[in-house]
């Protein structure tokens, strides 16, 4: 399924789990009291969403790359976006609208073992550096020479949680009515999870199909992070093990729609990694053209290690892949 929003406002589309617990009460914006690009960017919940996103991402980048094994190479456009600048970051989007590829959807990051390090570099600089993948097709030559040396590519997701904190972290799964005696947890239940959206479903599905690259689902919290690999969250739903849950979005222009997403426990998934240095809150804020200040939050630092799972599960692809 295609959608039918513009890439920029697909990226910045929020819905309750990714900010709620940290914007509590925020005051109301009126939103056409200014004017900071032609999507109006409503509030410092779209903002904050924007720097989340970059950090969290950065964080996976920077935790694989500190590994003596395997390298990250952002793939997908967000990883690869402009992130000092709304308005140029919007420009990187009407680019790839322009380049018929806005609608595409490609993984966030390819994995590869360290050996192919020369190999990987060498084909980005062919194709104009890391910045350029996203405008280029797969069908490409140079494209195809990197999937055919990625281990893995990933999904990245992010929620604004400590996960220790929260209420059912560490609740143990049990038998539920609701779920014919199967495993799991009450509605209500407040614990990390590893989301997909059901959008993203059909299109990560057949990028997995054509291309032949194991896809992983890679969800960064403020203190943790969890991966489930994607055919293994198919299984979950077809199993009836996670059912969907209606969540509404909002896009940086105001329209809101309804979503299903599918919230993993992440009982079911593999430990990625902890945070051994966790991140500064910084207050930032844009200024319009008619000095109207809007401020936000943004992420600084902090630091992600990979844990021991992780690693065995990229070595043990590695290995089958020959890679």
């Amino acid at each position: 399924m295609i959608s039918a929003e513009h890439p920029f406002e697909a990226w910045l589309t929020i819905c309750r789990e990714q900010i709620e617990g940290f914007l509590q009460n925020p005051p109301a914006l009126r939103w056409d009291d200014f004017w900071l690009n032609p999507r109006r960017l409503r509030g410092s919940d779209f903002l904050m969403r924007w720097s989340q996103g970059v950090w969290s991402e950065n964080r996976l980048v920077e935790a694989v790359n500190s590994t003596k094994d395997f390298i990250a190479l952002p793939y997908g456009p967000s990883g690869t976006a402009p992130t000092k600048n709304v308005r140029e970051f919007e420009l990187y989007f009407e680019r790839l609208e322009a380049a018929g590829l806005g609608h595409i959807k490609r993984p966030d990051l390819l994995i590869f073992s360290k050996n192919s390090r020369n190999i990987i570099e060498q084909t980005v600089a062919e194709i104009g550096g890391s910045s350029e993948l996203p405008f280029v097709k797969e069908e490409h030559p140079l494209i195809q020479t990197l999937l055919r040396h990625a281990l893995i590519a990933v999904e990245c997701e992010n929620s604004l949680w400590r996960t220790q904190r929260m209420p059912d972290f560490k609740t143990p799964l049990r038998p539920q009515r609701r779920l014919n005696g199967k495993l799991g947890l009450k509605k209500t239940a407040v614990l990390p999870t590893i989301i997909i959206k059901e959008e993203d479903r059909e299109p990560l599905r057949r990028w997995q199909e054509a291309h032949r690259v194991p896809l992983h689902i890679w969800h960064v919290f403020f203190d943790n992070a969890y991966g489930l690999a994607f055919d293994r969250a198919e299984q979950l739903i077809a199993e009836g093990l996670t059912e969907p849950t209606i969540q509404v979005f909002q896009a940086p222009g105001g329209a809101t729609t309804k979503k299903a997403i599918f919230k993993h426990y992440y009982h079911y998934g593999y430990s990625l990694g902890r945070s051994s240095e966790e991140p500064r809150l910084q207050p930032e804020f844009v200024e319009d053209k008619n000095g109207h200040i809007l401020p936000y939050v943004t992420f600084i630092g902090g630091r992600l290690e990979l844990s021991e799972s992780a690693l065995v599960l990229l070595r043990q692809v590695a290995a089958e892949r020959g890679v």
